[in-house]
């Protein structure tokens, strides 16, 4: 696959993602920037929350992840389930009484301005590091498919990607990531479906070969309940992904302003169940068709190493592909397989990114405006969109500028990353929540900042002995519960400290 086709591939698709946030944009104003108006409907709604979830980690990670961790990514998926039911009957009620623009506000309502704050960060933190690894992705295979080729610097690429990302956000806000979500949703479900297709066919299989072939693999085994210390263990993965999701999807402003903006509680509630079904179902399919990736480099004499698996070198011991991350990319554009292949490739990859980097810059946008800067409060509508504008460029310089240290320092598959932050940075958040919803005590509002950072360092310290600790016992994601909780914890005893003044 040339470096020119990779051009045209994005090419056309920008001129599409541009004309769709333009008519999504017309007529917009701060209401329909923060939440889209609150006038889609459930289906649209639900369309686009799988476009969000679904981002360009999932589509070049997850494949190439099943040779270390098999099928075990779905026992989160079942979490999700549960967390999106969570988030369905218990938080969704609760936000559309309080009427809130940013998740945070109810902080505001429960704790105190430090609390609402605390939330604030915590979330500006995880949504800008998790954005920029996604969007970094990208960057990354665009650099070795097309800008390498023409002497292009990495940080030229990454200013170009924001550029446009600024471009196509900076007027729709939520009604243009909504448009956009529905168009990255066609073209990444259509791209997965079509390459099981081609791959089946090139292994010479038929559908029901295909089946039984991924079935009987090693690497498609789903359950793990024999070893309580492996990070792949059942309960340590299913509690994962349910609280995951109540985090990550409940608590995140950029996940919830497509919910928020359906005309009813009933019809969110609606899109949050429909929706998670419908990931569960994508990401199946990407591990479905992660097995035939391997099975067809095995065809070839292309295999990993014994303990590490990676790099994979050839029958001659030449390296082929040095990580995970590199598997989808090297099949769909160096394997000699059809060109359709690598332009669906392409096309996947960039419709999730910029689709989830554009959604995440708006959700930047709206918390710092409103959380941080109280710009809702402080001015008119004309200042407003003013301050709205240039936060949202300073949002794109920043999100750049992220992406550029994650070159610099990237050393695990990029699933594992998102995760792993997520657990560090959305657990103070779900703590605060999880106190506030469960608990009916007041607390020192003042000194929630540094419960929220205690527990961040405590969350650190207990992962980095644990081996040592509990008897070889790892940590994984459900780290996120342990900073949660001593977040809440936090939160109790300050709540003491208050009614004894």
């Amino acid at each position: 696959m040339t470096p020119t086709i990779v051009l045209i591939t994005v090419a056309v698709y920008l001129a599409i993602l541009f004309y769709v946030a333009w008519r999504t944009s017309r007529g917009s104003d701060n209401s329909s920037f923060f939440t889209g108006g609150r006038s889609n409907s459930w289906v649209i709604a639900a369309m686009a929350m799988v476009g969000a979830a679904i981002s360009g980690v999932t589509f070049i990670s997850v494949p190439g992840w099943v040779a270390q961790s098999g099928f075990s990514y779905m026992q989160m998926v079942m979490g999700f389930i549960v967390g999106n039911c969570l988030i369905a009957f218990v938080l969704i009620p609760l936000f559309y009484k309080l009427n809130v623009i940013s998740l945070y506000q109810y902080l505001d309502d429960r704790f105190g301005a430090k609390s609402y704050a605390t939330g604030a960060w915590f979330f500006f933190i995880s949504k800008m590091t998790g954005a920029a690894l996604r969007a970094f992705l990208i960057c990354a295979v665009l650099q070795t498919l097309v800008f390498d080729a023409y002497g292009i610097p990495f940080v030229a690429n990454v200013a170009i990607m924001m550029a446009l990302v600024w471009l196509y956000t900076r007027a729709g806000g939520v009604s243009s990531v909504i448009g956009t979500d529905l168009l990255k949703t066609a073209c990444l479900i259509g791209s997965v479906v079509l390459c099981i297709i081609f791959m089946i066919k090139e292994l010479g299989f038929g559908f029901g070969e295909a089946v039984s072939q991924v079935s009987s693999h090693d690497y498609s085994q789903l359950f793990f309940f024999e070893d309580g210390a492996d990070k792949r263990f059942f309960w340590k993965q299913f509690l994962a992904g349910v609280f995951m999701s109540i985090a990550t999807t409940g608590l995140d402003q950029d996940m919830m302003q497509r919910t928020l903006s359906c005309k009813s509680p009933r019809d969110s509630q609606k899109n949050l169940v429909i929706s998670i079904f419908l990931q569960a179902a994508v990401i199946f399919m990407f591990l479905f068709l992660g097995v035939l990736f391997y099975i067809f480099l095995a065809g070839k004499g292309i295999t990993g190493g014994a303990e590490s698996f990676f790099p994979m070198v050839d029958a001659a011991g030449n390296t082929i592909i040095a990580d995970s991350d590199q598997v989808f990319s090297y099949i769909a554009t160096k394997s000699g397989l059809p060109l359709i292949v690598g332009i669906l490739f392409v096309l996947g990859l960039i419709s999730s990114t910029y689709s989830a980097a554009g959604s995440a810059m708006t959700a930047l946008t709206t918390s710092f405006t409103v959380d941080i800067l109280h710009g809702t409060k402080r001015y008119d509508e004309k200042q407003l969109t003013t301050v709205r504008k240039r936060i949202h460029i300073a949002m794109a310089v920043m999100m750049g500028i992220f992406i550029l240290i994650f070159n610099a320092c990237k050393n695990t598959s990029l699933i594992d990353m998102v995760y792993t932050l997520a657990s560090y940075t959305y657990g103070p958040i779900l703590g605060m929540f999880a106190f506030g919803i469960f608990s009916r005590r007041h607390t020192a509002d003042k000194y929630v900042p540094f419960a929220a950072i205690i527990g961040v360092g405590l969350s650190l310290l207990l992962q980095m002995n644990s081996e040592r600790w509990f008897g070889g016992y790892q940590f994984s994601y459900e780290i996120l519960l342990f900073n949660a909780a001593f977040t809440a914890i936090g939160m109790w005893l300050l709540s003491l400290k208050k009614e004894t003044k």
